[in-house]
């Protein structure tokens, strides 16, 4: 039966990073701020630590570690026992709407996964899905991954129209995509302080620039403006810890290439909340991060560097006609960009409510009586040497049924769990090793 209008709206969000879950609570929280929020973290190389999770500090009625065929499973069922059936409710409480926050790969088997597993229920949870920051690259191979989701979310106006041209141009449909803004776009205004000193903030990334020496480069003249601007601080704001893992590998950690320049003591390293960081900050300073999109939303004046160049590859040219871009000499000699106001309102970036269309087509669909299963754009049909490759890769086959093998496991005791966390640390951290410290080394022995 449809849920009573005066029942809060229950939303499982599948994570598979910190940043990742930020944007779909985030997003749940934008689609009702009276919600049930209940969190799914896939269990992968990313899986947000207990410390990343306090520190974007979005609590959940219930949060744990899954599988990809656990997360079926137990969403499948809600689906086919009619969302808060007997089973589900023992389980999940049932859903209304399911937010996947993931890489386009694990989206696609997810929607798979999810059509067998409600085929025959006439009634399901909406899915959501969408991008956490700036779609700088593979624009079609990640929507064509996200196609069949009931709402594809595009940040801007800009992305919108391109997303409609992407799934238009193959014949997909574009009545999923609902233009909204990135939900993180919040916080006081920017103004100036006499109360400390002028705070100029590096916000890194962990693969743009991927390079040693670019990073390093980055890193020294961090130093350097520092060294140069005693008056100021600087501080480089870092993702994660030695040991964690975000969204991307961090092969060359801007906590070790800071360390080995010797920093004077007006820059610091600065990790928590970047809304936080934010608040004391003066001017951002990033290659492409999406911290560059809070900043001016908030009216920050912010730097997107040109040292390393305008490339595709390092997502700053998405930043074209924002008057936002400079080099650190620049910065240097006291530069401080402003940005073009056209620019922003395309980018949806100084958008006050833009989620009212997300809104709107969430609850219609949450009250229809009846809902076909997700139909991927990607099938047997016109992917077959592609999308059994991707469904592979999260445990299912050709059908979207868990493989052999891929079995749910039973809730572990509280010392299985214990354990388990040790040893998933110690695999994060010899992982971590291997991409820091012995894959740099094979690429110099095959250089020679």
């Amino acid at each position: 039966m449809p849920k009573s209008s005066s029942d809060p709206l229950r939303i499982t969000v599948l994570a598979d990073s910190d940043t990742r879950w930020k944007w779909g609570a985030l997003t749940a929280r934008r689609i009702s701020p009276d919600v049930r929020l209940d969190a799914r973290l896939l269990r992968g190389r990313a899986t947000p630590t207990t410390r990343q999770l306090a520190e974007i500090g979005i609590p959940a009625e219930s949060m744990r570690e899954v599988t990809a065929a656990q997360f079926l499973n137990e969403t499948g069922r809600a689906g086919r026992d009619g969302r808060g059936g007997t089973e589900a409710s023992a389980r999940t409480d049932g859903c209304d709407v399911v937010v996947l926050a993931c890489v386009g790969g694990t989206v696609q088997a997810m929607l798979h996964g999810l059509a067998r597993a409600w085929e025959g229920s006439a009634r399901r949870p909406v899915v959501v899905t969408g991008y956490v920051g700036v779609v700088y690259e593979k624009l079609a191979d990640g929507l064509l991954l996200r196609a069949g989701a009931d709402v594809v979310l595009a940040n801007s106006a800009h992305d919108a129209q391109r997303f409609r041209d992407t799934y238009a141009g193959v014949g997909a449909d574009t009545a999923g995509i609902v233009e909204t803004a990135l939900p993180f776009l919040e916080g006081a205004p920017y103004e100036p302080s006499a109360d400390r000193p002028f705070t100029v903030t590096f916000a890194v990334q962990p693969s743009a620039p991927e390079g040693r020496a670019d990073r390093t480069y980055l890193a020294r003249r961090a130093v350097e403006h520092a060294r140069r601007h005693p008056e100021r601080e600087v501080l480089v704001k870092l993702r994660s810890k030695p040991g964690e893992h975000t969204t991307h590998i961090e092969e060359h950690p801007y906590q070790k290439l800071v360390a080995r320049l010797g920093p004077p003591a007006n820059l610091r390293l600065a990790y928590g909340h970047m809304g936080e960081v934010l608040d004391r900050t003066d001017l951002l300073v990033t290659v492409s991060s999406t911290a560059a999109l809070e900043s001016l939303h908030r009216s920050i004046p912010t730097a997107v560097l040109t040292d390393l160049g305008i490339r595709e590859a390092l997502g700053n040219h998405h930043f074209l006609g924002s008057g936002c871009f400079a080099s650190w000499d620049q910065l240097d000699e006291g530069r401080v960009p402003r940005a073009d106001p056209g620019w922003l309102a395309a980018q949806g970036v100084t958008a006050k409510e833009r989620f009212g269309a997300l809104r709107e087509r969430v609850t219609a669909l949450a009250a229809a009586d009846e809902l076909p299963p997700p139909a991927p754009y990607y099938t047997p049909l016109t992917a077959p040497g592609y999308l059994p490759g991707v469904l592979a890769r999260h445990g299912l086959d050709a059908k979207g049924e868990p493989l052999p093998g891929a079995v749910t496991e039973r809730e572990p005791s509280a010392l299985r769990r214990a354990l388990r966390d040790v040893a998933r640390n110690s695999a994060r951290t010899a992982y971590r090793q291997g991409v820091q410290r012995v894959a740099p080394v094979i690429r110099r022995w095959g250089q020679l």
